[in-house]
């Protein structure tokens, strides 16, 4: 006799990893009744993921290959570094300190150089 799993079961057991939109990485919601998976979260994801793979067509790339400005790139790999800093920094405060003062000024810090790689994301992959 065949055994069914819950929908959203995995044969291993674990639980599963949202899908997410091919273009933005956004968490995908469920989607409930017949057809196909959804690939994007919204049109303009849609539309810019055709976009993309038609230029990258043209110019002969692959799947996973991409171009990128130095100027875009340079400042990702430095918000990066401001997020890797405060990182540490907040990790070497707590470790001196629990007050809750602390948490607070540590989550502040901590969301403030974060905040600007979430904006790059919301303006979207290339876009400028």
């Amino acid at each position: 006799m065949t055994q069914l799993r819950p929908v959203g079961a995995r044969r291993g057991g674990g639980p599963r990893e949202p899908r997410r939109c091919r273009w933005c990485q956004r968490p995908l919601g469920a989607r409930d009744g017949p057809g196909r998976p959804r690939e994007y979260c919204r049109q303009s994801c849609r539309q810019r993921d055709y976009e993309a793979r038609h230029r990258a067509a043209e110019r002969g790339l692959d799947e996973g290959e991409i171009i990128v400005t130095r100027a875009r790139l340079d400042g990702l790999q430095d918000r990066l570094w401001v997020l890797a800093c405060a990182i540490e920094d907040v990790e070497g405060d707590l470790a001196r300190s629990a007050e809750l003062d602390d948490y607070r000024q540590a989550l502040g810090w901590l969301l403030d150089a974060a905040r600007p790689l979430v904006a790059e994301l919301e303006v979207g992959p290339g876009t400028t």
